[in-house]
């Protein structure tokens, strides 16, 4: 269950009323008008929490969950105690997601106030129902669009624009933006900075003026601490649906597709485009100037130096396909032993 003094989950709500609106079958003994108010895991739950297994490997806890509500695959519901409600899905983790949003949707709660604390310029639009933090500073020409919350110390600079119902963490800044709706940017982001550009000379690098953008599309997340820098002439693109993680850096004229996941610690170089749908492990790497097809995945800690095409699923550094690449442990693994039995 939730801390309450951090959370305050909506609800109650039935069993039959989470499968119904999930799209889910119920199964098992337990009243389909059983009352549920909160989430947990299958080890912590109680009678009154809805818990999910959509991972094999917390398996054992099922059988022995206290849970009121259990959301599953089919194939596993024989394995759950008679006791608990089954929420039954053939994509537990999505029946699961769309519950806990109902559970915990984003918070609506003190929209409105503007602190008096906050530094907003006189040209700065604020829309209806913007929640501004103390320490927040707005810049001139700024606009915000309705219901939109700032948190605490956040920058908004100069002509930068945010859709409806954004969110924008305490600490991030944006300059030269702008960002579509519902937009949510974690605290300590950094959106806008000028891009890494400079001519090489001995006698002193020269910058280069970084004279893009970053356009933000609608339902985009940025984590916390991430960086995207600004076009150096084409502008930077994050495409719609888009969830980048904490602590991505991502270069000046990249192009990010609709639904790409951008996991922790990657970097992307300049100039690099995203298909729809890529996804990238956590520490990856992405040389400047490639593309990379629709659908295309890679693997954590993998260096990619040459284009990828769309579908492709690429591991290690540099980074080949998969099936390559385990080919190439398998043989490295064949020698070593071969090796061993030499000696």
């Amino acid at each position: 269950m939730s801390d309450s003094r951090f959370f305050s989950p909506r609800g109650p709500f039935t069993a039959a009323y989470l499968a119904e609106v999930t799209g889910s079958s119920l199964a098992g003994d337990t009243e389909a008008g059983w009352e549920l108010s909160d989430l947990a895991a299958l080890s912590t739950a109680t009678a009154s929490d809805v818990s999910f297994l959509d991972n094999a490997k917390y398996m054992g806890d099922l059988p022995s969950s206290r849970a009121g509500a259990i959301v599953l695959a089919p194939e596993v519901a024989d394995r759950a105690p008679r006791k608990s409600a089954l929420i039954v899905s053939r994509e537990p983790y999505k029946a699961y997601a769309r519950i806990a949003q109902m559970f915990h949707p984003i918070r609506t709660d003190d929209i409105g106030s503007i602190s008096a604390h906050a530094v907003i310029d006189p040209s700065a639009v604020i829309g209806e129902g913007c929640d501004i933090a103390p320490g927040v500073v707005i810049e001139a020409g700024a606009r915000l669009g309705r219901r939109v919350r700032v948190a605490a110390n956040a920058v908004i600079g100069r002509s930068v624009e945010l859709g409806d119902e954004c969110a924008v963490g305490a600490g991030a800044s944006l300059t030269h933006c702008l960002v579509g709706h519902r937009v949510r940017i974690l605290p300590g982001a950094r959106i806008g900075q000028e891009g890494f550009g400079f001519a090489i000379d001995p006698a002193g690098h020269i910058r280069i003026p970084q004279l893009g953008r970053v356009i933000v599309e609608d339902d985009v997340e940025i984590g916390a601490n991430s960086c995207i820098d600004r076009g150096a002439g084409p502008d930077t693109v994050i495409g719609h649906g888009a969830m980048i993680d904490n602590l991505v850096q991502i270069g000046h004229n990249v192009v990010i597709g609709p639904g790409c996941v951008i996991v922790a610690q990657v970097g992307i170089s300049g100039s690099t485009k995203l298909g729809r749908g890529v996804a990238i492990g956590g520490q990856g790497g992405v040389a400047g100037h490639l593309t990379l097809g629709d659908g295309s995945q890679v693997a954590a800690q993998s260096g990619i130096m040459r284009d990828v095409p769309a579908g492709a699923r690429m591991m290690g550094y540099p980074a080949i396909t998969t099936r390559e690449f385990f080919r190439q442990v398998a043989w490295l693994a064949k020698a070593a032993s071969g090796q061993q039995k030499d000696r």
